[in-house]
């Protein structure tokens, strides 16, 4: 069973040239625009018959609110998808508090579409995720009982503002919302992969998803960590589609070594106790 945990399928006519450009350099010769109508919209039975033919039995889709850096991608648009095949997808929301307010609300509407999840791309979407207006966010998913995925990292979007993709900026968070999940999408990548790891083993609630991460290089990333202790706190996600394709990721970290039954967890346990109704 594999859960991809990191997936973007947006209508093409709602980007920005710059993440056309980063799908196409980082997907190598993954068949990524075959999911593709001519006129740039996803057809959810060949994006469905992809994903299967990668071994991906469940895949959580982003939305993204972020005008500065790839522009406005709505959660509607993911709906036909879900529609066509809702066992193997699942929604995220996301919400920017330069675009939402009251936050609280659009939390609320896009969770009853069915999101299992909350993403914040403060990255992106240019503000601090330990802002206290955000903690709206945050009582939201606590009383849901559903995960936070947070940008950790840099990125290199036009736009962007990486400082806040440093994961010291939830520390506070983490601590004053206990019963929260918070997975730090990408692991820390750029220079805050200690930090992101660290904070990994010493919180409960704490997780890392491997999405643009290459697997060969994860002893590398993590190297001042025991890497099997590391993984357990572990979540695929491939960030697709800028990526070779999930079963060549999927193989690559089956090269490391970490035994079957911590493997399965990376690949679908960790998601299963996180994300409400994956039916794992």
């Amino acid at each position: 069973m594999i859960v991809d945990a990191h997936v973007h399928v947006p209508r093409l006519s709602t980007l920005k040239p710059a993440w056309l450009e980063w799908a196409d350099q980082f997907s190598g010769d993954h068949p990524w625009r075959s999911v593709y109508s001519a006129g740039g919209d996803p057809i959810p039975a060949r994006l469905d018959a992809l994903l299967a033919e990668q071994g991906v039995d469940r895949a959580l889709l982003f939305c993204e609110y972020s005008p500065r850096a790839t522009g406005i991608q709505p959660i509607e648009d993911l709906l036909p998808i879900v529609s066509h095949n809702p066992v193997r997808f699942r929604l995220v929301a996301n919400v920017n508090p330069h675009l939402h307010h009251p936050l609280a609300s659009e939390v609320e509407r896009q969770l009853d579409l069915g999101a299992v999840a909350v993403k914040l791309h403060p990255v992106h979407g240019c503000f601090s995720p330990g802002d206290r207006e955000v903690y709206a966010v945050y009582r939201v998913c606590e009383e849901r009982g559903v995960p936070v995925i947070f940008h950790s990292g840099v990125s290199s979007f036009p736009g962007s503002r990486s400082s806040y993709g440093d994961p010291a900026l939830l520390v506070d968070v983490v601590e004053d919302f206990p019963a929260v999940q918070f997975v730090f999408a990408h692991g820390g990548r750029g220079w805050w992969y200690d930090t992101a790891a660290f904070l990994a083993l010493a919180k409960p609630n704490v997780w890392l998803d491997l999405a643009g991460l290459p697997p060969r290089k994860l002893p590398e990333y993590y190297a001042r960590f025991d890497l099997r202790r590391l993984a357990a706190r572990w979540i695929f996600g491939t960030d697709w589609p800028g990526v070779p394709g999930a079963a060549r990721n999927v193989a690559a970290l089956r090269q490391l070594g970490l035994g079957d039954e911590l493997l399965a967890a990376v690949l679908s346990g960790n998601a299963a106790k996180i994300f409400p109704g994956l039916d794992v």
